[in-house]
């Protein structure tokens, strides 16, 4: 130790130092050994020396040993405090050490970690929950709620049926076609494009251009974004139309009526509208089979510019279902010349109207139906009048006149009133209800045999047949052979014709209802009374749908036509073999008048007729001259029935020829072989 305070100072500066650091908790090395110490503390050591350095006096310094060290964080009493230099106070008047504060405890990192995770996964299952939800739940509403503004329909049409002959071969069918469009949101100028589409369409400007206007769906804020500007377009013109290209003109699938045979069948098959929709004939009745059910496909599309389906967006399709079609009894080939042989027969007549119907004898079977005047199907607008496209056969309200003869006979033979050889004496006049009738051929009073009567057209004779019958047995059969109701054949708007009921009967009555006055018929009707001689006695209702063929191509055959027993067999064969008299008898007593109908190689029986025409219940000028006749006569295939109406009266000359010519045809396009070895008997009028 060294005076002058030099090496005291460098000491207590050493030890202030080296006591400085009490983080460590290992003994310092450099800790000075030797400490003054005053009543046990340190602290005034370092205040005596400095008193004493500043004093200029050396002090006396003890030697002691080192403590051991101290540790900061040990539980034992801490060090004292350093003091300031000053007057020591008394020992007992010190105060007590307190304990030093703890210092905090640092937080744990992976409790913190720990938490912020959960919150991360829960962040991030909540969003996953929820897409999940929207995209699962909630789908159908946020993808819908915009749809309505990106939507577009189309409708896909569906086919209709065919008609079809008895072999198949098509009467009407559709074919592929177009349909144009407008889109009113998208076009531009309206007069423009429909001047450029009018001479395509044949359609005037001013009508395009009023379809193209734009407008608002019933019920709805929606714009309309499509309107039909023409349908049926044929595929050419449609072609011609998209080259144009447009805005807002499109182009889609479609297609049309189409009728090969033109006017072949027409007044049966009838036409529809543009939309597909029978109007008239077969067309018009059975429109629910033959329509199809429209498809629909709604898909989304972009917006101005791009307004095209999007690739992926919404979609839906309905498909379209085909339309049912019928095969008829026509026989097609068959149809075509009955339709010539008559318009060529009723060219000889102006004004005129006629109808000829073929009936298939064992069946019933309709196999030709033809009307005159006719018109084309395809173009049902060309016509003098709606009239023409009427079916006469089912239509054409007649009395029949002396055609109805037949039935009376028949009901007396079937009633045993006479027989085959049943002759009497037959006047030339007679009287019923103040009305005279007379005949064309007199008899003079002379016995006349029944053949005799049907050949020469009787009047008086049937008469007095007919007053042996009796009213009431009479319109029995009458309604037997079926007069008096609709055939049911399947034509719309068939007239059900009208008998004269007994309570209406007046005295005339007695004398014109037996030879086919006051009764209204049908030439279908009175084909079908005859068809009951030429199929030994038994009514068959005549029809004209023969299968419906399902879409599936599944043929469907119709309900089976409605029979009755009318005559026996026997008697129905001796009215044949009597009715041959009619087109056979040509010797001194006269001329049968049905000759002109007699079918070379072939035995004919029949009977002609001349009567009246009523229209809207009023008589028409003219007469109706008719024939229905069935060949061959000993084993009856068909029945042919003419009728023509004529202002002049002309009929009665042009009915029997047609009907030559068209059983003619008949027999040999169905191969009917001849009646080489049974020829018709010989009959005689006024029998001794």
């Amino acid at each position: 130790m060294r005076e002058g305070g030099g090496p005291a100072r460098a000491a207590g500066e050493g030890a202030e130092q080296r006591r400085t650091p009490r983080s460590s908790r290992s003994g310092d090395p450099f800790r000075p050994a030797l400490q003054v110490l005053d009543g046990g503390r340190a602290g005034a050591a370092r205040a005596g020396r400095r008193e004493t350095v500043a004093g200029g006096r050396s002090g006396v310094v003890r030697t002691v040993s080192a403590r051991p060290p101290r540790e900061p964080f040990d539980d034992d009493e801490p060090p004292p405090p350093r003091r300031r230099p000053g007057p020591r106070r008394p020992a007992a008047a010190r105060r007590p050490a307190r304990k030093p504060r703890r210092p905090p405890k640092l937080a744990d990192p992976r409790r913190r970690l720990r938490l912020g995770t959960l919150l991360a996964l829960a962040l991030f299952a909540t969003i996953g929950i929820r897409l999940v939800f929207l995209q699962t739940v909630t789908t159908p509403a946020y993808a819908d709620g915009g749809l309505p503004n990106r939507l577009a329909t189309v409708e896909l049409p569906a086919p209709r049926g065919a008609i079809y002959d008895r072999r198949g071969e098509p009467l009407a069918h559709s074919v592929e076609a177009r349909y144009v469009y407008a889109d009113p949101t998208r076009v531009k100028n309206r007069l423009a494009t429909a001047r450029l589409l009018s001479p395509l369409l044949g359609v005037p400007v001013s009508e395009l251009a009023d379809r193209m206007k734009e407008r608002t769906l019933p019920g709805t804020t929606t714009k309309s974004q499509f309107e039909y500007l023409a349908r049926g377009v044929e595929i050419g013109k449609a072609k011609q139309i998209m080259a144009l290209d447009l805005a807002g003109i499109g182009v889609h699938r479609d297609e049309r009526r189409e009728v090969p045979g033109g006017d072949l069948a027409a007044n049966l098959i009838g036409f529809v509208s543009q939309d597909m929709v029978g109007l008239e004939g077969l067309e018009a009745k059975y429109d629910d089979v033959l329509e199809g059910r429209a498809g629909k496909k709604t898909y989304e599309v972009g917006q101005g510019d791009l307004a095209a389906p999007i690739p992926g967006g919404y979609s839906l399709t309905t498909p379209a279902e085909p339309g049912g079609s019928l095969e008829l009894t026509i026989d097609r080939d068959l149809q075509f010349m009955t339709q010539r042989i008559l318009s060529n027969q009723m060219a000889r007549t102006k004004g005129s109207v006629g109808a000829a119907v073929v009936v298939d004898v064992p069946t019933g079977e309709v196999l030709a139906q033809a009307s005159y005047p006719g018109y084309n199907a395809s173009d049902p607008e060309k016509v003098n009048s709606p009239s023409d496209r009427e079916d006469a056969a089912t239509s054409f309200i007649v009395d029949p006149g002396s055609i109805h003869k037949a039935i009376t006979y028949g009901a007396a033979l079937q009633e045993g009133v006479i027989t085959p050889d049943t002759a009497f004496p037959v006047a030339n006049t007679i009287t019923r209800g103040g009305i005279t009738y007379r005949d064309t051929h007199p008899a003079n009073g002379r016995k006349m045999s029944i053949p005799g009567m049907l050949a020469f057209s009787s009047n008086v004779g049937t008469i007095e047949i007919a007053h042996k019958l009796n009213r009431d047995r009479l319109i029995d059969y009458q309604k037997r052979f079926g007069l008096g109701q609709p055939t049911g054949e399947g034509m719309p708007g068939e007239a059900p014709g009208r008998l004269l009921p007994a309570d209406q009967w007046s005295g005339s009555s007695y004398g014109s209802v037996p030879i086919g006055h006051s009764v209204d018929a049908t030439p279908l009707q009175m084909a079908a009374a005859y068809n009951v001689i030429a199929n030994n006695g038994t009514y068959v209702q005549p029809h004209l749908i023969k299968n419906v063929i399902g879409p599936d191509g599944k043929k469907t055959p119709e309900k089976p036509p409605v029979t009755r027993s009318v005559l026996s067999p026997q008697n129905a064969a001796a009215l044949r073999t009597m009715l041959e008299a009619v087109t056979t008898v040509d010797g001194p007593d006269g001329r049968a008048t049905g000759l002109a109908a007699a079918v070379p190689g072939y035995r004919v029986a029949g009977k002609t007729g001349t009567g009246l025409r009523y229209d809207n219940g009023k008589q028409q000028p003219g007469e109706v001259g008719s024939f229905i006749g069935m060949a061959p006569a000993e084993k009856p295939r068909y029945v042919v029935a003419v009728f023509v109406w004529s202002p002049g009266g002309e009929g009665g000359a042009v009915a029997a020829p047609a009907f030559r010519e068209m059983m003619g045809f008949t027999l040999r396009h169905y191969r009917v072989p001849p009646s080489a070895t049974d020829r018709s008997p010989k009959f005689e009028v006024f029998p001794r």
